[in-house]
């Protein structure tokens, strides 16, 4: 796929807000025919541009009512460390995003937890019974001011 025209990124933004907005709708603000909407969703899933639709829960209602900024450095950085803790990230249901940063650590967290008892629980699995974290920090969020991973498109 080449760059995005004005009727791609209009459909991306308008699914962006409601991932199941009516073809239809979508046909009327880009000006474009049903068909041609289906086509487009379909080449910009193709080309990797839209990665996936998700249902957004809300935490609390699912019962983990702390959300903590975890900074996280490692004793040795070589490439099958940093896969190591990749993997064990990507496999912690209460890990929701795992970014490889750079500055004082090397991984930077976002996780939730039940109550601390649970953050305890997680901080074991993740860091505590791992020889290569050397140290991380935490801050528990006091409250969410904007949650989202909306992509600003012109």
């Amino acid at each position: 796929m080449t760059e995005l025209d004005a009727a791609d990124t209009t459909i991306l933004r308008l699914l962006q807000e409601n991932a199941r907005e009516r073809l239809e709708t979508i046909a009327a603000e880009t000006g474009l025919s049903v068909a041609s909407v289906q086509r487009r969703i379909k080449a910009l899933k193709a080309a990797g541009v839209i990665l996936g639709e998700h249902a957004l829960v809300s935490p609390v209602a699912a019962g983990y009512t702390m959300t903590f900024l975890i900074l996280v450095e490692l004793e040795r950085e070589r490439l099958d460390q940093l896969d190591a803790f990749r993997r064990k990230a990507r496999a912690e249901p209460q890990v929701q995003q795992c970014y490889y940063i750079t500055g004082e650590a090397d991984f930077a967290l976002i996780a939730l937890a039940r109550d601390m008892a649970d953050f305890e629980r997680l901080s074991q699995r993740l860091f505590f019974d791992d020889a290569n974290v050397k140290r991380f920090r935490t801050s528990v969020v006091m409250s969410a001011t904007k949650v989202g991973l909306t992509v600003p498109l012109s």
